[in-house]
Order: structure tokens, then sequence, then C-alpha cells
């Protein structure tokens, strides 16, 4: 059977899917296709032809080059078909955005036929993801006196490409649409489960909000009532897209509601308009502006105050809301985009300028943020090549700098990293282009991130960034059919790029599942770097990281850069002493619960940075607190440290990138050899004290700081998602923060969970400590609950083999990983025992391994949405409690949430932390 007939069997196949043919990004296929096109008589001529126009994807694909030649040989007369005139192959050409059809183009520009030249040079002056390739063509054939590479360049320098682009509607009608109420997590947009289907578009479209029929029949028949507005997604008396940043999620919002990038690229939308009453998640928000859409902050609820301006609160504590006015499903509304204000009607509601910032609305116009990041660069190029300086058309970066004013850690590192600036010392509200030291890719992502460089026709990874990583963290418990279709083809691709990777393509190395946030906080060498990573829980415990969307990861990685305002700062400082038998994990629950107090139930840390002032915990421990923040929905955090402490994490960094090293896994550029080398250098700056570890400035402005009062923190505390609160709104949100006796010793727990990146190697040895501590007060360890463990790192087993921790583990386990024959299937039931998982996120990714429905669930991860770890029974809602480590093993000895003081006796004699607050002046 031909490879035209298989595809042909798969179309077939598709359609009792109710799917379209997918996309061709092969060259055999293409090829193939367009030997059927040459025939006028074949049979399969007219649907050849049509897979060829409007079914091919762009950028860097094998197809894309395959096409490509084609359209060329025709614009030359080289293959004559009737369907395809030469200026319709100018036309494809347009819309392939680079790579094999830039350099079609510029044969043809820079050719010898005068009137083919003019009109590829047409083309070209839409076109901006150029390369160095390209633009060393451009600029040679201009040196040599070529007049349409000077026509180019001109055309370049000015902007056209941008300029020439229509503006956006100053009027944009939308319908709205809720889609839940509360917090909605990006797993209702994009469920984890069907994460090995993100590279398929319209096939991962079938899953929006979490494959509900009738919520996609009600948004379809949304759209059919009102096909002159665009649909508006809401989350009702909560935040839009909170958990991770998620491109799949923005995607599939775009294609159910958004506008088609281009006539010939299925699938692809753009300009998605996505709500909340609190706006968006940080990192969300970041995606959304990927696509050229819109994200409005409603503020159509509010707390209500009394007559002193206190917030009124109910018999539970909590602020009671005010409707100020409806956007109930079905309301139509008016963005109008030049005043920057929502109406109903003639009723103004909202001003919504936050949405509509210069540079916002260049993505836009653009349709999308790539297209404004690489025409400034190509802008840059051509006015250097003329020797002119730059004409403004891009709208100034935003510059506030305040005389006088000291700067938070995160404006000294933007400071650092900044480019094209003006020079001038810049504080939070700045909008700046920054270049990037450590990027991560995670596996189910990273296939939607490989195609995001395909499209943007990048093939190699910046030179400007210190290292990146592609992980298999995502897919490790469960190495099925697709995971083995997806992985190696992945790994792959990355490694051809210039990543480091888990998986080895020629196999020197065993695979590595290690959780990627735990790999990039060992490769992250330097406390003044910048770390993008595609995982909203790229939080690192050196420099500061953001979390995101698959395609800011391979912007990041194809230029080495990231633009974002530089994010205002809540300053964190600890007092009081911990007691003996408090996890750090309880300390970071207590910060949540704290800061909520304190503020009169208002998240200060939401879009912001935390600069917490952990002063006396290394890496490891400290990246605890870091990686939590995500839920605390901030945008970022920072550790300022102590020298010592500081010195000491970067001595574990290089022991660790050693061992990667000494496993085969660096890289013909030596990058793994780079960073031991850039950490050599960092410790003896610290240690000689040329360059001291990075603090804010003692005159730094923030726009809140908390304290938090060791001293209160008397018992663990849990992160509950209140399944059953009759509001709602407050269901699944990561601030309900209970104290362990809350529950009177007496919740059933169906399954423990101790795993992904929120432990460290710390956990596992409390984890072996208290399994012997059981043993000797009860004279054996009987689970009366599952207890999953899955340790973040090959590293950390090995470490404890070496310890002698791991043997403890294997005594009390019923089942151990086996490398040699991984899991093929996902485990639905499970027994009362220990389980002793390969490396990776497992449960808490919630897209292999799952609890079974309606259990209860104690966990140390970070997520507790509904659906994530466990989906609901029929009589019973599915929960998913957040906790440490000692809670969580002694939740499934004992099958319940224990007391405090069989808490208090399991973890007698065991050091849970050494944290102290510092003693130290951690400012400049």
């Amino acid at each position: 059977m031909s490879i035209y007939q298989d595809y042909l069997k798969q179309i077939e196949e598709r359609k009792t899917q109710g799917l379209h043919p997918q996309p061709i990004d092969g060259a055999e296929l293409l090829s193939k296709i367009i030997e059927q096109i040459k025939d006028v008589d074949n049979e399969y001529r007219e649907d050849s032809l049509n897979f060829f126009i409007y079914n091919v994807l762009p950028g860097t694909t094998s197809a894309a080059g395959v096409k490509a030649q084609f359209l060329k040989e025709i614009i030359l007369g080289e293959a004559i078909v009737e369907e395809i005139s030469p200026a319709f192959a100018f036309e494809q050409l347009s819309h392939m955005k680079g790579g094999p059809s830039v350099k079609v183009l510029l044969d043809l520009a820079l050719g010898d036929d005068i009137d083919i030249a003019k009109q590829a040079a047409e083309v070209l002056k839409t076109q901006v993801f150029l390369y160095e390739a390209d633009t060393s063509r451009i600029e040679a054939a201009y040196n040599e006196g070529n007049p349409i590479a000077k026509d180019l360049i001109e055309s370049y320098a000015q902007a056209e490409f941008f300029t020439k682009l229509p503006e956006i509607e100053e009027e944009i009608k939308v319908v709205t649409y809720i889609a839940g109420v509360g917090d909605i997590s990006t797993d209702l947009l994009s469920p984890g489960g069907d994460a090995h289907s993100r590279s398929d578009r319209e096939l991962h479209g079938q899953c929006m909000f979490e494959h509900n029929k009738e919520m996609q029949k009600e948004l379809l028949a949304l759209k059919e009532a009102h096909p002159d507005k665009r649909v508006m997604l809401i989350a009702e008396k909560g935040t839009m897209g909170v958990g991770s940043s998620r491109m799949s999620g923005v995607n599939n919002v775009a294609l159910w509601t958004g506008i088609p990038s281009s006539p010939y690229v299925p699938f692809i939308n753009i300009a998605p308009v996505i709500a909340g009453t609190n706006g968006i998640a940080p990192i969300f928000l970041t995606t959304v502006g990927v696509t050229g859409g819109i994200g409005l902050d409603l503020k159509n609820w509010v707390q209500q105050k009394d007559e002193n301006g206190n917030t009124i609160v109910d018999e539970d504590g909590e602020p009671i809301l005010k409707e100020v006015y409806s956007v109930a499903t079905g309301t139509v509304l008016t963005i109008n985009t030049k005043e920057k204000k929502l109406y109903n009607g003639d009723q103004e509601l909202k001003d919504v300028s936050a949405a509509f910032t210069p540079q916002k609305m260049e993505f836009m116009k653009a349709g999308g943020s790539y297209a404004v990041v690489f025409g400034k660069k190509l802008q840059t190029f051509a006015c250097t090549v003329l020797g002119i300086d730059v004409p403004q058309v891009y709208a100034p970066s935003k510059e506030v700098s305040i005389e006088g004013q000291g700067l938070t850690a995160v404006e000294k590192i933007f400071n650092k990293n900044a480019v094209g600036t003006s020079g001038a010392t810049l504080h939070a509200g700045s909008y700046v282009r920054a270049e990037v030291n450590i990027v991560g890719s995670q596996d189910t992502t990273g296939l939607m991130t490989s195609q995001e460089l395909e499209m943007m026709a990048a093939t190699v990874i910046s030179p400007i960034v210190d290292g990146a990583y592609q992980s298999g963290c995502h897919t490790a418990s469960v190495w099925d059919d697709k995971s083995k279709a997806n992985i190696p083809r992945l790994m792959r691709f990355m490694n051809d790029f210039g990543l480091i990777t888990g998986r080895d393509p020629k196999g020197k190395y065993f695979p590595m599942t290690d959780v990627i946030h735990k790999v990039l906080n060992d490769i992250t060498v330097g406390d003044w770097d910048i770390i993008i990573g595609g995982d909203s829980h790229t939080r690192m415990s050196k420099g500061v990281a953001f979390g995101a969307d698959s395609g800011t990861v391979a912007l990041a990685l194809a230029t080495g850069e990231a633009s974002m305002p530089i994010p205002e700062s809540v300053k964190v400082t600890f007092k009081g002493n911990m007691k003996s038998y408090m996890d750090f994990r309880d300390v970071v629950h207590a910060t949540q619960q704290q800061m909520l107090k304190q503020f009169g139930g208002e998240n200060v840390f939401q879009g912001r940075v935390i600069e917490v002032h952990i002063g006396t915990l290394t890496a490891d421990e400290a990246f605890t607190f870091t990686d939590w923040t995500a839920e605390m929905k901030a945008k970022a955090s920072i550790c300022i440290s102590e020298d010592e402490t500081l010195i000491e994490s970067l001595e574990i960094a290089k022991g660790r990138i050693q061992i990667m090293i000494d496993k085969g896994m660096d890289n013909e550029k030596q990058v793994l050899k780079g960073l031991v080398e850039k950490a050599e250098t960092r410790i003896t700056e610290l240690k000689t004290g040329i360059k001291p570890s990075l603090r804010p400035d003692a005159n730094a402005k923030y726009h809140a700081e908390v304290v938090i009062d060791l001293d209160e923190i008397a018992e663990p505390m849990i992160a509950d998602p209140d399944v059953n609160n009759e509001d709602v709104s407050k269901r699944y949100t990561h601030d309900n923060i209970r104290p362990l006796s809350y529950y009177g010793g007496t919740k059933q727990v169906d399954l423990g969970f101790v795993g992904s990146c929120m432990v460290h190697k710390g956990d596992m040895k409390i984890l072996a400590q208290m399994l012997k501590n059981i043993e000797a007060q009860e004279g054996k360890v009987e689970f009366k609950a599952p207890l999953v463990v899955a340790p973040p790192t090959y590293n950390i087993v090995d470490e404890l083999k070496e310890e002698g921790d791991w043997e403890v583990l294997q005594k009390y386990s019923g089942f151990e990983f086996d490398d040699s024959a991984p899991k093929g299937l996902a485990r639905t039931k499970y027994e009362n025992m220990l389980y002793l998982e390969r490396p990776g996120c497992n449960l808490c990714m919630g897209n292999q391994e799952k609890a079974e429905p309606g259990d209860t669930v104690m966990a140390t991860s970070t997520r507790l949405f509904q659906g994530r770890v466990v989906k609901d029974a029929g009589d019973k809602k599915g929960e998913s409690l957040l906790s440490s480590t000692p809670v969580v093993v002694l939740s499934t000895i004992l099958g319940r949430t224990p007391t405090l003081a069989e808490y208090e006796a399991a973890v007698d004699g065991i050091v849970l932390t050494k944290f102290k607050p510092s003693t130290k002046q951690l400012v400049r």
C-alpha cells in the first residue's frame, strides 16, 4: 500500500471521529501528492490539489520544503498546474512563514528574471521570520549593488511588514459565555489526560471543556446566533487560566471562538477573547498575547465595604461579593479599543486599558507576539546595514525610572539582562526585552514547542542561551503506545535543535524521566539568571524563572530573548521560630494563609514577584517555596540567600551537572561543561567578595510587604479544595488553608502521594525514617491506604541508594519501578501498600496515572483542581488535599488524617527542616 493510500485510510478513520484530514508535515506524502497533481488523469488529482493548497503545515516541516520547491517550479514555468497560477503560487508562499519558503523567495528575488524578482520582493516585504542565513544573503546582495536587495532592506528598515497591516477594529462586538464559576484551571480548556493529542489541533479541540459536549453545543449555538460577534469566554467570580500556561488551552479557545490565521493553514486560529472576574492568570495571559488575543480583567464582582472602608465578611470570614454588572451567558458587549473601555450598549462598564497597552495592541495587529519580536529584529538588522537610526515604528518600550528609588531583586535582574534600552535604571512597569539564560521544555508541551519552532522557521538554539533541557517527566509513569509514538520523535527534534535531552536519540545513555523543574533548578547556576520554562512551576531557587506557554519557550530557544513588563514585587520576610515537628511545607502554606489574613482576603501575590528572604535554605528546600508560588498566583518568585547558602547550593548543582556529564548527556557544544564552569566562577566571586549574592536595595519599593510569624504555625497546614462549599466559586482554590486539627483525626484518606516537583531528597529521607519509626513503635508497618511515591530525579534515587535510604523504602514497598520494563498501562486500582514509582510527575500531572474516582487523596503535589489527580465518582466528589510528606505518610498508615498527637509521635527525632530566619542583612 502506498503512503497516499495509508493517508486515505487514516482520513476514513478520522471521519468516524468527526475529524478532517490531518495536516501534512511529511515530505514523502506531499511528494506523492505532487506526483498525482502533475498527472492530469490521476483519479486522486482533485483531492491532491486540495491537500497541497489547504492542508500542508508551514515553516520548516519537510513537507513545507517540498511545497515551496514545487511552487518555485510553477513560478519559473518549469511546472504547469492550471489551478495554480504563478500569482497564486506567490500567495501560497506568503502564507508559509519562513524557512524553505523564504529561501525560495530569496532565490527568485535575487534571480535574473526581473519581473519575477519584483513579485518575489513584494512577498518578502510581508515576511518577518528571517534568520541569519536569510539576512546575510540579502546583505551580501545589497553590498554587490543589487537593487532588489536595496529595496527590500529599505522596506524592512521602515517595518512595512508591520505598518501596512490593517489596524485593529475600533469596536469589537462580543457575546459572553460563562465557562465556569470560580477559578478556571487550564485543565478545563485542555485536560492533562489529552496531552498526547495537543499537536493534532483539531483532534485536541474535541477535549474542550473536558469533553463536555453540552457546553460545546452551547458555545456553537451562541456563535450561530451571533455570527457578527466574537465569543468571550469568562471565568465568573474567578480567575481564568490558573494552573498552567498551557498553549493548548488558548489554542482550543481560539479554535472554537477565534479567527483563522490563514486560509491555507488548517485549525490554527488566533485572536481569542478571554476574561475573568479577577482577570487572567499571569502566565496564561502571556499565552493569550502569543495568539494576538484579548484578556480582560472584568472586576464585575467586588468585595463589599462598610462605612469605614473595611471588607464585610460572612460567618466563615470570607469576603462578601457584590455584582457590579452582569456578564451572564449571551450578554452582548462592546470593546472599544480606541477608548479602551467595555460597554453594554451605551453604558460604560469598565476601563480595560490594561488589556490594550501599546505592546498588546501591536500583538493584536500583527496576529501574535512572535511577529512583533521578529519584526523588531528584522528592522534593526536593516537599519544597521543602511547605517541609519531605527525609525520609531513600534511603540517605544515603556521605561519607568524613579530617581532616588532603589531596586528590588527582580528589577536588578532585568536591568542586567535588558537589551535595547536607553541605559536608564529601570523600575517595575518598564517593558523590557531581556536575554534568557536557561530554557526548559517538558514533554506534553514540547511537541507543540517543536511545532512552533518549525512554524517560525527556527533550526538551531540561540547561541546566547547558556543551557536548555527537554524532559520526559510528564509521560514518565506509563510508557504506552502514545508515549512511544511521540516522545522519541520529540527528543530527536530537540536534541538536533541543541537542547540537552532526557532521552538520547542515539541511545548512549539510559532514558531519564527527571522532573523538569528539578533539572532546571540544578542547571541554573546564576542568581542573576532569567529562566523560561514550558510549565507554570518553572520557579527556581536561583535567579528569576517564568512559567510560559510552548510558544514563548520556542521564542526563547530561537532568539535567546523574552519580552515582558518588569513585575512589581511583594517582599516576604520571617520572624519567630519553628516548632520542631513542623515541616517547611507548613511554612509555605502558612505564608499564603497569613498573607490573605493580613490583607483582608486580597491576594497581593497575584501577578507579582514574591521576593522571599529565605536566607538560610539551600536550593532543594528553597525550591519548595518558590514552586508553590504558582499556586499563590504569583508571576514568579526570587529567593534572597546568604552568600554561604548560595555557595552550598551551587556546589550541589555542580555535582549533579557533573553526573549528567558522566552519563554522557552533554552535547557537542559542551553546554553542561560550560554550566559547571559558570558555577565555579560564581562560587569564586562569592568567596572572594567580588560579587556577593543577589540582594535588593534597602530603599527598594514594594507593592506590599508580608511578615510571616513562624510562632503562629502550631500544627501542620493543609490546602483543601473544599469540594462541597455551597459557593461554587470557593471550591478548588489554593487559598483554603486549614490546620490538621480541623479534621479531628477522622477524615478518611483513600490514597497518599509523595512526589512531584514539591518534594526533594530530604522528603525521601523523612519517609524512610518515618517508616523505621513506625515499625519501632508498632512492631510492623501496615498501610491502611495505598502510598504512591515518585522521587523527582534519578540523581536523588542514586543518592538515596548510596546513603542506605532506598533500601529502607524497598523493604516496605510492594511495587518498585523497573526501567527495563516500564509500565505500559495506567494503574486503575491500588492495593494498600507502598508503590515506588519511576521518577517523574506521576499523579500530579493527571494525564496518565490517577487515583480511583471519588477518592480522598492526601498529596505533596501542587494541584487540587477538579479531576486533576482524582475524578468524581457518581456518589462522591474526588478531592486532593495538599500537605507535607509526614502528613501524607501517616495518613496512609492510619487510613485517615492523624491527630496532632499521633503526628508528633510519628516524626519524633526526625529533623524535618533546619529553617531559621536569617539574622544577616539581606539588602544592600
